[in-house]
């Protein structure tokens, strides 16, 4: 497939991670731009991958993909700007949370394709989920074009539309819900007596390889989870205070508020 010239249209945080995936992917750096608002964090960037810092205006001309990583609540305006300039041989790429494809059709020349992407930061090692979405004008050879660019930075898979915001409470924040479950096991190890520096270690490798077990063996997680749990056992009696805490309808509310939040900031941005 052709290597396409790709800018990462407002780098901050998650645009970074992308940028830094298409370097490590191999891309040549003359083919990678990026924008930030700045000039600051525009000077950090060159100076961090030796990338070109270009205007939003030089981006819209020169790239062939526009990756456009602002905050779903400056989308609008930099659209406002720049859509009536973005030609229409041009694939854009939404990282915006929450935004549908439409809201880019609506602001964009007629016609002008769009994918929506949902992608997380275990892209920093190669390990993000980045979940795409075509709008009404993606053809699967701009799918193809937009996979080739996350795929370096972890594992990509494609949904309808109407599913991004579920995956967005899922995967797109999930870290975030691993990470305090880490953070509270390591809480509780030291309330038991360990080191700080070894229940670290414990919890963070326990969720390191458990994690693999589920990605490489294929089996569902009951099934690994009642692998470990012995009739009558320590494992059965910990898991028994869990679901007395209601930790399974915790993780649903989490994940509806999330998802809730997601569509609130579509209709705040329209």
């Amino acid at each position: 497939m052709t290597k396409h010239s790709v800018a990462v249209i407002g780098a901050g945080r998650l645009g970074e991670l992308v940028l830094a995936g298409l370097l490590r992917s191999g891309r040549p750096v003359e083919q990678v731009l990026a924008t930030a608002r700045r000039p600051e964090r525009a000077a950090e960037l060159a100076e961090r991958y030796g990338i070109r810092p270009v205007s939003n205006e030089a981006a819209v001309l020169e790239a062939d993909v526009l990756v456009i990583g602002v905050k779903p609540q400056d989308a609008g305006k930099l659209l406002e700007d720049l859509g009536p300039r973005v030609p229409a041989d041009k694939l854009v790429v939404s990282l915006c949370a929450g935004l549908p494809t439409s809201f880019f059709a609506e602001r964009l020349p007629a016609g002008l394709p769009v994918v929506r992407v949902m992608t997380n930061t275990p892209a920093l090692v190669d390990q993000a989920m980045s979940v795409l979405s075509g709008g009404a004008h993606a053809t699967e050879e701009h799918l193809a074009t937009a996979e080739a660019i996350f795929r370096p930075i972890g594992r990509t898979l494609r949904v309808p539309e109407y599913q991004q915001d579920a995956v967005t409470a899922l995967s797109g924040s999930g870290p975030a819900y691993l990470y305090l479950v880490v953070e509270a096991m390591i809480e509780a190890g030291v309330l038991l007596g360990l080191p700080r520096t070894v229940a670290h270690d414990l919890a963070v490798q326990t969720a390191v390889g458990s994690a693999v077990m589920l990605r490489d063996s294929g089996e569902h997680p009951a099934v690994l989870r009642e692998s470990v749990t012995s009739p009558a056992g320590t494992t059965a009696a910990a898991l028994r205070a869990l679901e007395a805490g209601g930790v399974r309808a915790a993780f649903s509310s989490a994940l509806e508020a999330a998802r809730d939040r997601a569509r609130e900031i579509a209709d705040t941005a329209r």
